[in-house]
């Protein structure tokens, strides 16, 4: 492991902790409604630390309190294509009595920043801060323009936040053709010799699905052979056991060879299960990454014990691999079966990219000068983010969040889990990661 290099964005590394912990207090709990006073408090936090050092920062407010702060870093070359560096100010919301720290507190305990949002995303939010204000207080232009954006409701889909900028405000976004945010660049240790890093440049699409099965009411105390919740419920049930098959993309391709050099074996993606156990909690990302996913999330009937419904309801997480959609839908309206009416509650397209080019080269060069056993590799997110409206403008996307993390660490568990935290030196590499990337991109 090599030593923090303190002469690299030496300011930044004092201070993320700070700017983390702070954002960590605000607290933008996103309920997936109009609600969200916490995404303006957050924006005009962002905007005042970016004011501070010089950058004249624009606040947009899509719905009452559902803001994004977007400002531009001019570069020493502006006639090069610009860099976008964006992330999400919202968080899901968390219940303090399941956690150790309260969750709203950034309270560090144990070498960690604990809190809703230490990981997802507010570390990154605190890392790019840290990073921008470190250079312009030291006159650090950047190789070229860099755009910042500080976006709300990520975690309902963008509506209210990237999906409206790039609708309503795609001006700011002019030049840019790559962008970096999040979900990407931690690592996961081999072993002594080896530290990979898992940069996301592939995203599954997703349908998020309401189900409904009309029947016929009744008496809860009759023979009744057209009940909806029986037929609702059998349907879903046949939908949460399915075993999607497995496809692979290019970019599990991908993985699966570097990680096999890793590993000193070949891969079969067919026979899995022994890999992911060697993967400890990043299985969890990887294993999603092998299929299409529909998980039953919410289920709803009736009114009273006595009386059978006419109506019953279910709520679906479905998910695709980039170029299965049509077989992803096929498949769930052949399980589901003729009496469940399917209707899309929010959908979004699945990303990939290659894992080459000059952003890539620099985010090795960018790894590889703070850990000497880094090598960077890329791989599937089986959620989404944001880059899926930035890829509307043909922005190139990458998840490029670098932490530098513990070998026992459940990372993966960290997303919307309980006890959320990141601990403080994977904060400072990230800043130091960061700094030497913008160099180098």
């Amino acid at each position: 492991m090599s030593e923090p290099s303190t002469g690299r964005a030496a300011s930044g590394q004092d201070e993320v902790v700070d700017l983390t912990r702070d954002l960590i207090r605000i607290d933008t709990s996103n309920y997936g409604d109009h609600s969200g006073p916490g995404e303006r408090a957050a924006a005009e936090y962002v905007a005042e630390k970016l004011a501070e050092v010089g950058l004249e920062p624009r606040i947009f407010e899509s719905h009452p309190g559902r803001a994004s702060v977007v400002a531009r870093v001019e570069g020493e070359d502006r006639s090069r294509p610009g860099l976008l560096i964006h992330g999400h100010t919202d968080v899901v919301p968390a219940n303090a009595a399941d956690w150790t720290h309260d969750p709203f507190s950034g309270e560090v305990a144990d070498g960690c920043v604990w809190g809703r949002g230490a990981v997802d995303m507010k570390d990154m939010d605190a890392m790019t801060l840290a990073v921008v204000r470190d250079r312009l207080r030291t006159g650090r232009k950047p190789p070229r323009d860099l755009v910042l954006a500080f976006l709300a409701d990520e975690e309902a889909g963008g509506t209210w936040g990237a999906r409206h900028l790039v609708d309503h405000h795609a001006d700011l976004f002019e030049g840019v053709t790559e962008a970096i945010g999040e979900v990407g660049g931690f690592s996961f240790t081999v072993n002594e010799k080896l530290r990979l890093y898992l940069v996301e440049t592939a995203q599954k699409g997703m349908h998020w699905m309401k189900l409904t099965v009309a029947g016929t009411a009744g008496h809860g105390s009759m023979i009744h052979r057209d009940n909806a919740i029986t037929e609702l419920s059998e349907a879903v049930g046949r939908l949460g056991r399915y075993e999607f098959p497995i496809r692979v993309t290019k970019t599990l391709r991908h993985f699966l060879d570097e990680l096999g050099d890793a590993l000193g074996t070949e891969l079969d993606p067919e026979n899995m299960d022994e890999t992911l156990a060697k993967l400890g909690g990043m299985a969890k990302l990887i294993g999603a990454s092998l299929k299409n996913t529909a998980n039953p999330t919410q289920l709803g009937a009736g009114y009273k014990v006595n009386v059978i419904p006419g109506e019953a309801t279910a709520h679906v997480d479905g998910r695709f691999l980039p170029g299965y959609e049509e077989e992803f839908l096929a498949d769930l309206d052949r399980i589901l079966g003729p009496r469940v009416r399917r209707e899309d509650v929010h959908a979004d397209k699945a990303l990939e990219t290659g894992f080459d080019g000059a952003l890539v080269d620099a985010m090795q060069t960018a790894l590889g000068a703070e850990d000497p056993i880094a090598k960077a590799v890329p791989y599937m997110l089986s959620a989404g983010t944001d880059a899926k409206s930035f890829d509307d403008l043909g922005i190139r996307c990458f998840g490029f969040a670098p932490l530098r993390l513990p070998a026992d660490l459940d990372f993966a568990g960290m997303f919307h889990g309980v006890d959320e935290r990141v601990p403080v030196d994977a904060l400072q590499f990230g800043v130091r990661v960061l700094d030497r990337f913008i160099d180098a991109s």
